[in-house]
């Protein structure tokens, strides 16, 4: 193909044609195939289509509720716990973005003192002038290095919950929120329909369309209660779970963090032996805090 004038933007190449497509111009330097071939957007896989109205009669039950023509079943009262959920789930999101931002830094901290005290030990033993002054200091950061991979432990296993608390349960349960939500939409849509047929014309065609619409509108609505019920109980579960993770995960981290500005050595090994966290030994070939994060 012959290649018209083009315009470079961030580093890509702009071909003209239907619409822009942007091709890396190492890959075109490279003399890939795909050279001339202008990108093509992913589709979205089966998951992300999940939950959307496929029949018929929900896509027109949707847009009704859009358009605001359409009649909609609300529950007030668990709509706001589940809106409520999902605003507690994008502030935890938060902190453990925090969290683990905290662990990147304390990890770095260790780093250096742990690189400072071995400079300061080298420096003592050769410098016999300032060999006292070199071997306190590197006693040290050996004493900060030992107290702040505690801290680090301790920080490790706060964020390790709340990950579990935001990643599985409450995902577990905003996913039966999402069933939920698929089936009320579903009861709306052939609720709807059951009361447009029962307004129409009697006749013996249409007495058997009625019938088929009634046994499908009570099996939706049976679904529709299931999963109320099942949302209910979810929500009522993940909150006391919540209280309970949180309790003992605040505790730790304030114990953990309290004794570690203090320098309290020993308190920050009873804190790590009250949660029972176990740290990896010295010299353990497993992955660092940072890592396993």
């Amino acid at each position: 193909r012959h290649l018209r004038p083009y315009n470079l933007r961030r580093g890509r190449l702009l071909l003209p044609g239907r619409g822009r497509h942007f091709l890396r111009i190492p890959d075109l330097l490279l003399g890939s195939r795909r050279e001339l071939e202008p990108e093509v957007p992913a589709r979205p896989g089966p998951g992300a289509l999940r939950g959307r109205a496929a029949r018929p009669e929900c896509t027109k039950q949707l847009l009704s509720e859009r358009f605001g023509r359409g009649s909609r079943t609300v529950d007030l009262e668990l709509e706001l716990q589940i809106e409520l959920l999902r605003e507690t789930k994008r502030k935890y999101e938060s902190v453990l973005q925090l969290g683990r931002a905290l662990t990147a830094h304390l990890y770095s901290l260790l780093q250096t003192q742990h690189a400072l005290g071995d400079a300061f030990a080298d420096l003592s033993q050769k410098s016999p002038e300032l060999q006292e002054e070199f071997g306190y200091n590197a006693e040290t950061q050996k004493l900060l290095c030992k107290n702040g991979e505690t801290l680090l432990g301790a920080v490790n296993f706060f964020v390790s919950s709340i990950n579990t608390l935001v990643t599985k349960t409450m995902e577990d349960t905003l996913m039966t929120v999402k069933q939920y939500e698929a089936a009320r939409l579903e009861y709306d849509a052939y609720r709807t329909d059951l009361e447009e047929l029962s307004l129409g014309p009697r006749d013996a065609g249409t007495r058997g369309r009625l019938e088929s619409a009634q046994a499908t509108f009570q099996a939706h609505r049976d679904k529709y209660e299931k999963l109320r019920g099942d949302v209910a109980i979810k929500l009522k579960f993940l909150e006391e779970n919540k209280i309970k993770v949180m309790h003992k995960q605040l505790l730790l981290f304030h114990n953990a963090v309290s004794a570690y500005f203090a320098g309290n050595q020993k308190q920050l090994e009873q804190t790590l032996q009250q949660f029972n966290i176990k740290l990896r030994p010295p010299g353990a070939e497993k992955p660092s805090w940072l890592e396993e994060q």
